[in-house]
């Protein structure tokens, strides 16, 4: 009975008969949210106190129970990782968690499995992984050359197998190239040594939590302006990320950022971290990522699900009530930053 998001008001019963039944292996049989709502599940039963204070922050895992994963909707990468992230129905959050004790004691991956998923949840197997690498990777250069490259070989195989799974559900081997980049997007390989970002999935969650959207549909929502409004401190990566993935090599830097502006002229301006906003016109690799979301499928406007405008402040609030002012890559983004997002998301 684990649900899209897992809810934390599902799991403590099963943490119940776990306890219970002295249950001394879980096998989890699905997607992300079931594997994530197990490693909850294999925490929960060996913590002492209220099992929310590992998520809020109050409590630390120190054990839990094995686990393995029969993987049938490829999009978190959890299959090959030790983080999950958890859905609270009574106070709507959502918040991750993670361990190295929840690290899958075996994956299996079968690309047949996925054959007959709903077309959305493919769509979510595409933007998903994506969104998982850009936060590790469109960040700032840190003399991470392998790590790069390793980054863009999955996004160009996004790219290239993404529609072909699309057009033909049971083509075995873009299901297989798909499913291999979204455990390969979140496993820990291309963070090794480099900054990471996480500004759109900590925004992402909040819209999840208020308006109940898949993961990945924020993700393909909010990534385009985050990218835009964190541009400055993104610039050496986003030229790199315009060149290497989306061929865009001519002229010089200023005129390849500024190749797009009859298509984003008017848009908010970009937040710096020094001083005043900057007005900008578009950067030709965020629109190329846009239209990607919206080529498989995936809408990337809050207009698109009817949020309100009066959300934005919400999830401001929220960052700011839990003290989150210095996120993302270099600490620069807080609640009015986020505001900033959001608004051009509309």
């Amino acid at each position: 009975g684990i649900e899209p998001n897992p809810l934390y008001e599902t799991l403590l019963p099963a943490v119940e008969i776990v306890r219970r039944e002295r249950v001394d292996f879980l096998l989890a049989v699905g997607g992300g949210s079931v594997l994530d709502g197990t490693k909850f599940i294999a925490a929960a039963a060996r913590y002492d106190g209220e099992p929310w204070d590992m998520l809020a922050g109050k409590g630390k895992v120190s054990a839990a129970l094995p686990l393995g994963c029969v993987l049938t909707l490829p999009a978190t990468g959890s299959e090959m990782n030790t983080f999950a992230v958890i859905s609270r129905q009574s106070t709507g959050e959502k918040l991750p968690f993670g361990s190295p004790h929840l690290y899958p004691k075996f994956s299996v991956l079968d690309p047949e499995t996925t054959f007959t998923l709903p077309i959305r949840q493919v769509r979510n197997g595409i933007v998903d992984p994506f969104a998982h690498v850009l936060e590790q990777y469109l960040t700032y250069p840190a003399d991470a050359p392998l790590q790069d490259r390793l980054a863009e070989a999955i996004l160009l195989t996004l790219i290239e197998e993404g529609p072909k799974a699309l057009a033909n559900p049971r083509d075995y081997a873009a299901r297989a190239n798909l499913m291999w980049c979204a455990t390969l997007a979140l496993n820990g390989l291309i963070a090794t040594g480099v900054p990471q970002d996480w500004t759109t999935h900590m925004i992402g969650h909040e819209l999840t939590a208020l308006h109940g959207l898949d993961h990945a549909q924020t993700l393909a929502i909010v990534f385009p302006a985050t990218m835009r409004i964190c541009r400055a401190d993104k610039r050496a990566k986003l030229l790199q990320y315009g060149e290497r993935v989306w061929g865009l090599r001519e002229g010089d830097a200023g005129a390849r950022i500024d190749a797009a502006i009859e298509r984003t002229r008017g848009l908010p301006l970009a937040f710096t971290g020094q001083g005043e906003p900057e007005q900008i016109f578009g950067d030709p690799s965020q629109e190329r990522t846009r239209a990607f979301f919206e080529s498989v499928g995936m809408p990337t406007r809050l207009s698109a699900y009817a949020i309100p405008q009066k959300s934005i402040p919400q999830v401001a609030a929220r960052f700011a009530a839990r003290g989150w002012t210095g996120i993302g890559e270099r600490g620069k983004v807080g609640p009015r930053q986020v505001e900033e997002i959001l608004t051009a998301c509309l």
